[in-house]
């Protein structure tokens, strides 16, 4: 029997790699050291969800997106309104004044059941009527050149409201929309581009980059306007918005003092427990901040406040979009259920109708061709539906949004309703693309530069050629938004 194999005797020395619980060891029995300079912690790594949530705050609120389409929404509404007005100026006092078989205390009690709000209340002399109606007129074309915006942004909509609710009866479910995108566009920065208050600005920076230059002891640069050619260049300095704003205060004071109608502070508002008085006087307050900050306070509260503009903006913008979608998403869906649009003969009724037929030739041709109706009838239904579904695919999206500005034209035409086909149209215009928008402006300045040439200054190869400033096509994403 052999004898097991010895142990060999166990080595005193440890492996090399044993050494390092040894100096932890003495490291944490080691007097500490002050100076000695701290663990670097490791970097916190956000997840995905959290970057989303960053980059989306950040587009929120670094910028007010889509100027062109708001652009094109202020002028499309004040438009549609303003020619609204205009066609109804012989009959305006039957339709909304003293003449209307609506009486006033007809729309009184009207009113005081659904806590809406009209001017036209505060008295029922045609002379308050003939004041309201002119502001009304004079807001929307005020609006439409994009001339103090913010100012008559709050014009309009309080034009377009006190006319509506005086006699809600009247009109379509164009009035409607107008009547929404009234509020909204108050809230909206919709003079960015397209507008005198643009143009106002521009010539502002120039005038500034001018006396800047002096300032430097350079030159300025050539063509640009001095400081003191260009009105309103001095930072701050803005004499016409100072009266104006000093005359609708002193306005608004007097109609709260004699008890103006529905002007309340914390009833019969847009919002719950927030009145007309309450929201008028914050607008007329808000103003004057801006232009405190901007004058007074350049750093951290211009920038908080500018944000919070943006923040608005942005959110108006996105109200926006979603009431079109819910116009055409419900409108789509009732249509559904109703017998004549399931069987395909909905549009031939109207076509029919006297009322409805500016040019009856037209309405007897398409009328009398069944697969015409059939494919129109149905063909509007899917449109309809199908519309807040295709928002994420661009190209699809503005297939459909064709589609459905040659149903509006064709409503115009065939049965009479311009005023509410222009609405929808303005309404729509949310989702044109910005390179289409960018492209239209760039051939209006060409057009109206070979139809009113003027002198200019020689610019580098490539630089704007005295016009507009080159279309600006690089927005956050460009294309590939809902609104581009």
């Amino acid at each position: 029997m052999t004898s097991p194999t010895p142990q060999q005797p166990r080595s005193t020395s440890q492996p090399s790699h044993t050494t390092e619980p040894t100096d932890v060891s003495q490291q944490a029995h080691a007097p500490h050291d002050p100076q000695a300079p701290a663990a670097t912690p490791a970097p916190y790594e956000e997840t995905r969800i959290e970057r989303a949530i960053g980059r989306l705050f950040g587009r929120t609120t670094g910028r007010a997106l889509a100027p062109y389409q708001t652009a094109v929404i202020r002028i499309g509404f004040s438009a549609t309104w303003l020619l609204f007005l205009l066609r109804e100026w012989p009959h305006r006092l039957t339709l909304y004044g003293p003449d209307s078989p609506w009486s006033l205390d007809m729309a009184r009690r009207l009113l005081d059941a659904n806590h809406a709000f009209s001017m036209l209340l505060w008295s029922d002399g045609r002379g308050w009527f003939e004041c309201v109606y002119l502001m009304a007129v004079a807001s929307s074309a005020a609006l439409l050149l994009g001339w103090r915006t913010r100012t008559m942004s709050v014009l309009f909509m309080l034009g377009v409201i006190s006319l509506q609710n005086r006699s809600v009866f009247i009109g379509d479910g164009g009035d409607n929309v107008i009547h929404l995108m009234s509020m909204y566009l108050v809230l909206t920065r919709c003079g960015q581009v397209w507008s005198l208050d643009a143009r106002r600005a521009k010539r502002a920076r120039a005038a500034a980059e001018a006396a800047a230059a002096e300032e430097a002891g350079g030159e300025a640069p050539e063509g640009a306007p001095s400081a003191a050619q260009t009105p309103g260049a001095g930072r701050g300095r803005d004499l016409t918005g100072i009266v104006l704003w000093a005359v609708l205060g002193l306005a608004l004071a007097v109609a709260q003092l004699t008890g103006g109608y529905a002007l309340l502070w914390f009833d019969n508002g847009p919002f719950p427990h927030i009145g007309w008085s309450l929201v008028l006087w914050g607008l007329w307050a808000a103003h004057a901040l801006w232009w405190a900050v901007q004058r007074y306070a350049p750093g951290e509260p211009r920038t908080v406040l500018d944000t919070l503009t943006k923040l608005a903006h942005n959110g108006a913008l996105l109200v926006i979009m979603v009431e079109v979608c819910l116009v055409y998403s419900t409108a789509g869906w009732y249509k559904i259920q109703g017998s004549r649009w399931q069987d395909g003969t909905a549009v031939y009724y109207p076509m029919h109708l006297d009322y409805f037929s500016p040019w009856p030739a037209l309405s007897q041709l398409l009328g009398s061709n069944g697969l015409m109706v059939m494919l129109i009838t149905y063909g509007t239904v899917i449109v309809q539906v199908a519309f807040p579904f295709t928002l994420f695919n661009r190209r699809l999206k503005n297939v459909l949004l064709v589609i459905m500005i040659c149903e509006h034209l064709s409503i115009a035409f065939l049965l009479g309703l311009p005023f509410f086909s222009l609405a929808m149209i303005a309404a729509d215009a949310v989702f044109l693309p910005t390179n289409f928008l960018t492209w239209v402006s760039a051939r209006a300045s060409g057009l109206r530069e070979r139809l009113f040439p003027r002198a200019v200054p020689a610019v580098p190869d490539g630089g704007p050629g005295g016009g507009e400033p080159p279309a600006r096509t690089d927005h956050g994403g460009g294309g590939h938004t809902l609104v581009g």
